[in-house]
C-alpha cells in the first residue's frame, strides 16, 4: 500500500477541466498553495472529447462539403475523397496542439501540486485520494459532466457512441442514427453527413428547442437539404439488432417508426459527474443535476465548498466554466460581489449555418413581457460581404423591451463571432444606440448588428416628426 502524504492547501480543486484549471491557475498566480486532482485527462471533456475535437471534425467536414458549393462560384471541383483515418489524425493533432496549455507540466510550473488520482471527501474540509490527504481552506468541485444515457430498452446491451467515443471510431459509420436534436446531435449529424455517412436524427420534441424558432428552422432545413433525415416529434422507445445492424424503434405522430443503421450516437443531454466523490461525507448537498449552489457558486450546505462549470448544475458550456472560475476568484480572494448571473450567457450551435444566442429569445421575451417586446432584424442577404461570399442565409435579430436590449439571436455564417458585438454591449449595460455609434469596416458580416440596431431607430430618425424638425432647422441661416 502506498504511503499517504498529508498536505495543507489554500485551495483544493477536484477536476482539471476548464473551470478547475482556470481557478487553480488564478489562485497559484496569486501566490496561494493549490492542490489539483484529476483522475483522467488534463483539460477535461472540452479538450479531449468535446469542443475541441468536435470543431476539428466540423472543419474537416466543411472542407469536404466545399466542392458541392463550388459551382455557384464558377468552379468545377470533383467530390471530396474522405480518408477517415486522416480526419481522425487532424482531430488528434488539434488536441495535441492545444494540450500543453492544460498540461500537468504547465500547472506544476505555476506552483500547483497536481495529483493524477481520483479524489473524494473524507470530511467537510478534507479531500483524499489513494496517496494523498489534503486539508484545504477552500475546495472546488469542477468534475464536469458526461453524456446522459437514458434507460431505453435494449440500448445498454448494444454498442453505442457518445461524444467520448465518436471521434476515435475505428470504422466510418455507414448509417449513423443520432438520438437527440440538440446542438451536439445536429453538429455531429451534419459533420458525419458531409463526410459521407447516411444520417438520421430522432428528436422527441423540436430540434434546437432552446434556440430562436425561426433560426433553428434555418439550420434544420439546411441539414435536410444536405441529406440528413431529421424526425422531430419521435421518441426512441427501444433498440434491437446487433453490431453494425442496429434498429431504433421510435414512437412518432403516425405511430412506430423503425430506423436501421450501423451506429447509434446518444446525444440526449449531459449529467454532472458526481459519483465517487463521497459528497455526503463532505456535507455537500446535491441533486442529479449538480451540487446545490446559489448564484455565488458556493455550496448551500458547506460554505467551504464551491462548484464550477457543469458540476454546478447550471449552463453547460466551456466558457461558462471559465466565467465561474472568474466569479470564484473575485469573490473568494478579492471579496468582490460577482455572481454567476452577473453577465448574460452566450451560446453557439456550430452547424452551418451557425445559430448564436444571448439573453432572451423572442419567444422567451414575449412570454415574460408580452406585447411590450419589440424586435429589430437585418438579413444577411442584404449584407454586401455575405453577398460577395455567396453565404446569404440568415439574419441578426435583436430583442428589446422598452428600448432596452434583452436578447439577440444570429443565424448565419460566422454568427458566433458576430454575436460578441452584442455580448459586449449587453454585458456592459450599453444602450442600443451604442450598437449604432461606431464605424463598422466595410465589407464585414458584423455590420448586420449595426444595421439591425439602426433599423430600430429608423421610424424616429426618419419619421414625420423628424422631417418636420429638419424642415424648421433648414430655415436657420
Amino acid at each position: 500500500m502506498a504511503d499517504i502524504r498529508t498536505l495543507k492547501a489554500d485551495l483544493c480543486v477536484i477536476g482539471a477541466g476548464s473551470g478547475g484549471l482556470s481557478a487553480a491557475a488564478g489562485a497559484a498566480m496569486l501566490g496561494l498553495k493549490v492542490v489539483l486532482f484529476e483522475k483522467h485527462e488534463m483539460g477535461g471533456d472540452c479538450l479531449n472529447y468535446g469542443c475541441v475535437p468536435s470543431k476539428a471534425l466540423l472543419s474537416a467536414a466543411k472542407a469536404a462539403h466545399a466542392p458541392a458549393e463550388a459551382s455557384k462560384y464558377g468552379l468545377k471541383i470533383g467530390p471530396a475523397s474522405v480518408d477517415w483515418n486522416g480526419v481522425k489524425a487532424h482531430v488528434r493533432k488539434t488536441i495535441e496542439t492545444i494540450a500543453p496549455v492544460d498540461s500537468q507540466e504547465r500547472f506544476e510550473g505555476l506552483g500547483c501540486t497536481v495529483i493524477r488520482e481520483a479524489a473524494r471527501f473524507s470530511d467537510p474540509s478534507t479531500v483524499v485520494s489513494d496517496t494523498a490527504r489534503v486539508k484545504a481552506r477552500r475546495i472546488i468541485v469542477a468534475t464536469g459532466s458526461r453524456a446522459f444515457i437514458p434507460p431505453i430498452p435494449g440500448l445498454a446491451e448494444r454498442p453505442y457512441l457518445t461524444n467520448e467515443t465518436s471521434f476515435s471510431l475505428p470504422e466510418f459509420p455507414q448509417h449513423l442514427i443520432v438520438l437527440g436534436g440538440g446542438p451536439i446531435g445536429l453538429e455531429l449529424a451534419q459533420a458525419f453527413a458531409r463526410l459521407g455517412a447516411k444520417v438520421t436524427v430522432l428528436e422527441m420534441g423540436r430540434a434546437l428547442a432552446k434556440a430562436d424558432a425561426s433560426h433553428a428552422q434555418l439550420a434544420v432545413d439546411t441539414l435536410r437539404s444536405e441529406g440528413v433525415t431529421i424526425l422531430e416529434g419521435h421518441k426512441a422507445a427501444r433498440v434491437s439488432g446487433e453490431a453494425c445492424r442496429l434498429t431504433v424503434h421510435a414512437e412518432g405522430p403516425q405511430g412506430e417508426v423503425a430506423v436501421e443503421g450501423s451506429h447509434i450516437l446518444v446525444a440526449l443531454g449531459r449529467r454532472a459527474v458526481l459519483d465517487g466523490l463521497d459528497l455526503e461525507k463532505g456535507k455537500v448537498d446535491h441533486t442529479p443535476a449538480g451540487i446545490q449552489v446559489g448564484d455565488t457558486l458556493r455550496s448551500k450546505s458547506n460554505p467551504r465548498v464551491w462548484a464550477l462549470g457543469d458540476a454546478a448544475g447550471r449552463e453547460q458550456f466551456t466558457h461558462v466554466a471559465g466565467w465561474h472560475a472568474s466569479v470564484f476568484i473575485r469573490r473568494a480572494f478579492f471579496k468582490q460581489g460577482s455572481t454567476a448571473a452577473s453577465l448574460p450567457i452566450p451560446s453557439v450551435t456550430y452547424t452551418s449555418p451557425e445559430i448564436a444566442q444571448i439573453g432572451l429569445t423572442e419567444a422567451g421575451a414575449r412570454a415574460k413581457f408580452g406585447e411590450a417586446v419589440k424586435t429589430s432584424a437585418f438579413p444577411f442577404h442584404d449584407n454586401d460581404r455575405a453577398i460577395a461570399e455567396g453565404k446569404t442565409l440568415g439574419e441578426a435579430k435583436l430583442v428589446l423591451h422598452k428600448g432596452k436590449l434583452i436578447g439577440a439571436s444570429i443565424a448565419g455564417d460566422g454568427a458566433g463571432d458576430i454575436l460578441q458585438v452584442v455580448s459586449l454591449a449587453m454585458s456592459n449595460g450599453l444602450k442600443l444606440t451604442a450598437l449604432t455609434n461606431f464605424i463598422s469596416p466595410y465589407p464585414t458580416r458584423a455590420e448586420v448588428v449595426k444595421r439591425a440596431a439602426s433599423a430600430y431607430f429608423t421610424p424616429s430618425v426618419f419619421g414625420k416628426p423628424a422631417r418636420t424638425l429638419v424642415g424648421l432647422l433648414q430655415r436657420i441661416p
